[in-house]
């Protein structure tokens, strides 16, 4: 959370790395703190995202080096803008409530705290800069963390660790975040992006229906019985081992060369 100004003409800001899309949360003087519009922009951007064949994994950072997110602007709160931050259809900053079916990296520049720290549980991936720190600080301010922290913190970490974030509202620095698996690596700043986009390349290097159908039956088989899982697994299997993508893997294997993959 954080008491901010108003937000700069454009709140989100985007670039094409091949087959990585690079988006900034870009409210930089508000420490990329969400508020209506940014969430509508965001919102709009994993629309097109979704849809767009050329992208096969997408990297989410914020502008500057003091916050990925502060999370939401309380002055946008309190000046009546709830219903556009927390999107009737994807939630908070229009990401918090998605699936989002391609891989999603977050690069933690800063601070992701309250609903920015939410941001960040909301991505499959996290390379964060050595100086980040996370936390859920909302009851500090006599709210809730309402955009899925509770909900998806304790499934990454120990319940007492969640328990003690959630309650105490006190961050953990990144150090602690990669000894707790809710960061997969940790580099210097000014490494941050450059390392985000190469793990964000070595995914997008994969056949794309094999990549999303593994994303997804992961993700859907948490809230599963075993059973069901594995007849879900199956369903969302079968299309891609019937794929052109599936020949030409074995086939550049055969012929020792590399695949041309066609997401399809």
């Amino acid at each position: 959370m954080a008491d901010t100004a108003g937000a700069p003409t454009d709140p989100v800001v985007r670039e094409r790395h091949g087959k990585v899309e690079l988006v900034r949360i870009n409210r930089e003087a508000a420490r990329n703190a969400i508020d209506g519009p940014t969430t509508k922009a965001l919102e709009a951007t994993f629309d097109e995202l979704t849809d767009d064949p050329d992208v096969w994994a997408v990297v989410l950072t914020g502008t500057g080096d003091r916050a990925f997110s502060a999370g939401m602007d309380l002055k946008a709160f309190a000046a009546g803008q709830t219903a556009d931050i927390m999107s009737a259809k994807s939630g908070f900053a229009g990401i918090a409530q998605r699936y989002f079916p391609k891989p999603l990296v977050a690069a933690v520049n800063g601070a992701a705290l309250a609903g920015g720290f939410e941001i960040v549980l909301s991505c499959d991936l996290v390379v964060a800069a050595d100086r980040a720190v996370f936390g859920i600080s909302e009851v500090k301010r006599g709210l809730v963390a309402a955009g899925g922290g509770l909900i998806r913190l304790p499934r990454r970490v120990p319940l007492s660790v969640a328990l003690e974030m959630a309650l105490t509202g006190e961050p953990i620095d990144a150090a602690r975040a990669l000894q707790l698996g809710l960061v997969n690596r940790v580099v210097p700043l000014e490494q941050l992006v450059e390392a985000a986009l190469e793990l964000a390349g070595q995914v997008a290097g994969n056949a794309p229906l094999a990549v999303r159908a593994s994303k997804e039956i992961m993700m859907r088989s948490l809230d599963l019985s075993e059973g069901e899982a594995w007849k879900m697994a199956g369903e969302r299997v079968l299309p891609v081992l019937t794929s052109r993508d599936a020949i030409e893997g074995a086939t550049a294997f055969a012929e020792k060369r590399a695949p041309n993959w066609q997401g399809a």
